[in-house]
């Protein structure tokens, strides 16, 4: 036991440091990583997108210094936990060495490595679900009651992660009442650990009410634009991508606690992912939505796999580390950029990954790489841009300038780079940015920042008195390739009194 509980902390350090090894060091903080980091300068309760932990570690970055290495420091480390959870799952199942090491290519060969990679609120959900799961595995094991409360604590903080965790918590209770483990609710523990839970999470959901529910606006936004268009078929489908090189492993430990009768006690496992993989497909959700699911699932098969293994047809061992191993390795160039974006695009082309769908991004067409990576890419060449443009101005002007930009990517970038490049505090009409505009914003002069390629078209320009188109983005893989620098001066009442009334109708809109 001891020698596994080494293993299991060496590979966990491993999960940690992987990534920072393998990403191209050319890439930038994702489009979406930079409005998170944004939201830690404006700490509050809750926010459009999400709830508010992701937030704290923002926070911590900033107070570190904002170095790359701080903002991809927290998602690695909570993977690195949630395969310490896994780890320990098997270990309590009385799983050893094989069984941690295939949970642990289960991590480093498939979606897990971008994931666990990515300032987003998906590696604390993903946690969070463990975690949960993991508490009520324990609880059945021990009948201890700190197993509940435990339960109880992860799904406040986990709500407090991201709104699907109740997805996770639905389902884990549906699965508990259909199976022998529904004694647990007659449990008084399990009330007092579930008030707990609730009272966790209530500052959010005050939040929320207090903000009349943005969460509503901000998911039919999303239901809208994007999520209408997942179909049934693909997002099961991408259940088998999305891990393809560990695909048997999860299947295995599905298999098990479904069917096994040595797993019986476990049959609400089983019951928790077919309920997870309903509702998100009733809800038309993204297919890594489930990501949350897997863990338990590798932890499962892994061990039953040791276990099929353990006297007898132990040469299979070596097979079922090299597939993964395989599939594994060419995988990795799709999960991270390991490439400078010229010599990646060639390597795409050269491999026919174009026939895998993974260039294909939201406008339907595809492109020399995937829409994550082209979102890494082109934000300090803006910072550099905004900076020249600003500095045509002199320091009265710059007093009555506002930045501003079309999407919140822009804006994020701005922000995350503005000490460096000496700007002031940049703001967008777009997400959670709306939220920070000041009602009085003057409006005299604007450095505009925008992704309307026919901007300098636009009659409304007819109510500056200089308008000076001062650069454009070139970089050539950038998703925001072709953005306009523009600065306008000199603006009329009109139009200040038009954007005041368009910024209170687009905040009266969240209400």
């Amino acid at each position: 036991m001891k020698n596994s509980n080494r293993l299991l902390y060496a590979l966990a350090l491993i999960k940690f440091l992987l990534p920072f090894f393998l990403q191209n060091a050319y890439y930038e903080p994702h489009r979406d990583e930079m409005l998170y980091l944004a939201e830690g300068s404006h700490m509050a309760w809750g926010f459009m997108e999400v709830p508010p932990m992701l937030s704290v570690f923002a926070w911590l970055t900033h107070l570190l210094g904002d170095h790359f290495f701080w903002v991809k420091c927290w998602p690695s480390l909570f993977g690195a936990l949630t395969y310490i959870l896994t780890g320990k799952i098997i270990l309590s199942l009385g799983g050893r060495s094989f069984a941690l090491v295939l949970a642990f290519l289960s991590f480093i060969m498939g979606a897990y490595l971008r994931v666990h990679f990515l300032f987003q609120p998906n590696f604390l959900e993903i946690f969070f679900w463990t975690l949960i799961a993991y508490s009520m595995i324990r609880f059945v094991q021990t009948q201890e009651t700190k197993w509940l409360y435990l339960f109880g604590i992860a799904c406040g903080l986990g709500m407090l992660s991201k709104y699907s965790v109740l997805f996770f918590i639905t389902s884990i209770l549906v699965g508990l009442l259909l199976t022998d483990q529904r004694k647990v609710f007659r449990n008084k523990h399990f009330y007092y650990a579930a008030l707990i839970g609730l009272l966790i999470f209530l500052p959010n959901f005050l939040w929320q009410y207090s903000q009349h529910f943005p969460v509503v606006f901000h998911m039919r936004k999303l239901q809208r634009t994007q999520l209408q268009y997942v179909s049934p078929s693909s997002f099961l489908i991408d259940q088998i991508i999305m891990n393809f090189p560990c695909v048997f492993i999860w299947l295995t430990g599905l298999w098990a606690v479904s069917f096994l009768r040595k797993y019986k006690t476990y049959r609400f496992i089983g019951w928790t992912y077919a309920g997870v993989i309903l509702l998100l497909l009733m809800g038309h959700g993204k297919n890594y939505y489930s990501l949350g699911a897997y863990p338990v699932l590798f932890a499962f098969g892994a061990y039953q796999l040791e276990q099929l293994t353990l006297v007898k047809r132990k040469l299979i061992r070596y097979v079922l580390v090299a597939l993964p191993l395989f599939f594994g390795y060419w995988l990795v160039p799709i999960a991270l950029p390991i490439f400078t974006p010229e010599k990646l695009a060639a390597f795409y082309e050269k491999r026919k990954v174009k026939k895998l769908g993974v260039l294909n991004w939201e406008d339907g067409k595809s492109h020399p790489l995937p829409q994550d990576f082209s979102d890494m890419l082109g934000w300090e060449e803006m910072a550099q841009k905004m900076a020249k443009a600003y500095a045509l101005l002199d320091s009265n002007e710059k007093k009555h300038t506002i930045l501003f930009c079309d999407n919140y990517g822009q804006a994020g970038a701005l922000n995350y780079y503005r000490r460096k490049y000496n700007l002031p505090e940049t703001y967008s009409d777009n997400a959670s940015f709306l939220y920070w505009i000041p009602n009085n914003m003057p409006f005299d002069n604007i450095l505009l920042l925008t992704d309307d390629e026919k901007e300098m078209e636009h009659p409304f320009l007819k109510n500056f008195k200089s308008v000076i188109l001062t650069d454009s983005i070139i970089h050539p893989f950038a998703r925001e390739r072709g953005d306009l620098v523009i600065l306008l001066k000199g603006t009329n009442d009109l139009f200040r009194q038009e954007m005041k009334e368009k910024i209170k109708k687009d905040k009266a809109a969240l209400e």
